[in-house]
């Protein structure tokens, strides 16, 4: 059984060695770390008494799951988005922001003659 576990680890390693994967865990991790803060804010500043209906409720843990997994989704899609537009960015001083040009970028083809 221990064996299984490590190839298990091994796999899951695996797919954050590809850079686009890696990318994309590490903008969702920023993006649930902001929409946790988010829904603690909310909680601690109880706009229109938010915190009071949810906690009259006789299960407040589904509904601080759902608008907690809403936030997440929400601002996890926002980080990832953003990190994916903002790759073929360039600086001012012609250099990338960081890293390597993507090898996903579309490439140029070349113009064909129009026909008469």
């Amino acid at each position: 059984m221990p064996n299984t576990t490590r190839r298990a680890r091994r796999r899951s390693f695996r797919l954050l060695r590809i850079p686009l994967l890696r990318l994309l865990a590490v903008n969702l991790a920023i993006g649930a770390c902001a929409a946790t803060l988010l829904v603690g804010g909310l909680l601690w500043l109880n706009p229109g008494h938010l915190r009071e209906l949810i906690f009259a409720d006789r299960a407040p843990g589904i509904g601080l799951a759902l608008l907690l997994a809403s936030f997440v989704i929400t601002f996890g899609s926002a980080a990832m988005g953003s990190a994916i537009m903002a790759q073929g960015r360039q600086q001012e001083d012609g250099r990338g922001d960081g890293g390597s040009p993507s090898r996903l970028a579309a490439q140029k083809l070349p113009r064909r003659a129009r026909p008469m």
